[in-house]
């Protein structure tokens, strides 16, 4: 292995891979922390916090990466490290062997650096302001509801003196390439009609209307596009930011993302995709059966090319069956007209704030909508936990969007998440059980899932994480 040192970076190159090695000030959010801070960010003990540094740190810095195994990602880079550095005119970061695609001519690319800046800023402050305090109550609805609110308002993500225009889009990160074009076009057709978008900040349908509203933000001399990704510990690792993201915030957990995605955004659009998307689908749906929520203005656009067209015709049938005619009132499913799918969702939001208007109700956070417990308190994906979910249509049809979510969630964790992907090794597959019917209709989905390559990035073989048992 030949190393060059320039400066403070090193560049170290073996047969496959770059690896730099270097120091950084952070990108403008964060740049003073107390000793504490510090030295809970270097803790490598189950009570610090340099595991999930390290962990979204990496995510980061490996934007581009063709794996969504975060496990894999982790083992491919073991020997990378980060450190805070404490001095005098505020901190520093020392990384150690960190993906060289993170670089050019020695220099971090100001993206990526201003993503880690975002990882650094939100850690911290959910460690400090969130979790151990006695500030939040995490087991009541207000207080998440407050957490999320706070979390969202320190990272700069609530603009008070902007009118309604923000469009959250959902769907896979592993889609074939007719259907992230079909993205992108939606993207731009919103772009052009002054929207913003916010997403899960990863690859295909998180990456494509952003790249869309870019192009249309830039036609219209928009200097101010908001492209806004939202992600979490688990996840970030098998979903990498992807480079037009310009806010990124990290929440502590899936369902305070679930929570800051509904509560920011005017309006939501649904593209294809695998379990993650299934589980978006049914958080979302849950909470606007909640009969608090039921005269409150939502647009839902479910949306894709014409080849996608089965795909929704499944979804439709699955939600349908499971929660009734009323959560099929929820949304409109249009098959490829971007055109018609922007000019719907301007419609919607334009609704939503006269309606916003008319109660006096903030813009910018959705203080309204009602979210119950079970959607809000996380849900660990462990074998005991998902065979005990309650998967039958004996129960309100909001708590059984609830159970069903969490089902989703745990396959989402089996198959990309760290502490998933090892409870799987550990165990075995998760096993699920359902009443009769039910568990028919979710077998055919899961099975569609499979076989149209929805559950994995391509090019990597799917094993599944779970068994339905009868």
């Amino acid at each position: 292995m030949n190393s060059v040192t320039s400066e403070a970076t090193t560049y170290s190159r073996d047969a496959s891979s770059m690896l730099v090695s270097t120091i950084i000030s952070p990108e403008g959010s964060l740049e003073v922390l107390s000793q504490d801070e510090v030295n809970r960010l270097r803790d490598t003990s189950s009570n610090g916090l340099h595991d999930i540094l390290r962990r979204c740190a990496l995510a980061v810095l490996n934007c581009g990466s063709q794996t969504d195994d975060s496990v894999a990602v982790l083992n491919a880079h073991k020997n990378f490290e980060i450190e805070v550095l404490q001095q005098d005119r505020g901190i520093r970061l020392k990384l150690d062997n960190a993906p060289g695609d993170a670089f050019v001519d020695g220099k971090m690319i100001r993206g990526i650096r201003e993503h880690l800046s975002s990882v650094l800023r939100d850690i911290v402050y959910v460690a400090n302001e969130i979790q151990n305090t006695p500030r939040f109550d995490l087991t009541t609805t207000e207080g998440t509801t407050n957490a999320v609110f706070h979390i969202l308002r320190n990272a700069g993500a609530l603009k008070s003196s902007r009118e309604p225009s923000l469009v959250t889009c959902w769907g896979g990160h592993s889609i074939n390439r007719e259907e992230y074009e079909y993205t992108k076009d939606v993207g731009y057709h919103l772009g052009l009609r002054d929207l913003d978008i916010c997403t899960g900040c990863g690859p295909g349908a998180m990456k494509g209307p952003m790249k869309g509203a870019n192009v249309a933000h830039a036609k219209q001399r928009r200097t101010e596009g908001r492209y806004l990704g939202i992600s979490e510990p688990g996840i970030i690792a098998a979903e990498s930011p992807n480079p037009i993201v310009n806010e990124l915030i990290i929440m502590p957990d899936i369902e305070k993302r679930l929570e800051a995605f509904v509560r920011t955004a005017h309006g939501i659009i649904v593209f294809p995709g695998g379990v993650g998307t299934a589980e978006e689908i049914l958080y979302l749906l849950g909470i606007l059966l909640h009969p608090e929520n039921s005269e409150l203005p939502f647009p839902v656009i479910f949306t894709g090319p014409a080849s996608s067209a089965e795909y929704f015709k499944q979804i439709d049938e699955f939600i349908a069956y499971t929660l009734g005619e009323e959560a099929r009132s929820r949304y409109t499913i249009i098959i490829d007209n971007p055109v018609e799918v922007a000019r719907t969702m301007r419609g919607g939001i334009d609704e939503v704030a006269e309606f916003r208007r008319q109660h006096q109700d903030a813009f910018y956070y959705n203080w309204r909508l009602h979210i119950a417990p079970h959607f809000q308190q996380p849900f660990a994906p462990t074998h005991a936990n998902m065979s005990g979910l309650a998967l039958h249509r004996n129960q309100p049809v909001h708590e059984l969007a609830a159970n069903l979510r969490r089902a989703f969630s745990g396959i989402v964790a089996g198959n990309v998440k760290k502490e998933g992907i090892e409870e799987i090794e550990r165990d075995g597959p998760f096993r699920l059980t359902a009443e009769a019917e039910l568990m028919e209709r979710l077998d055919a989905l899961l099975t569609s899932f499979v076989a149209q390559g929805r559950m994995k990035l391509p090019g990597s073989d799917y094993v599944p994480c779970y068994t339905l048992c009868k």
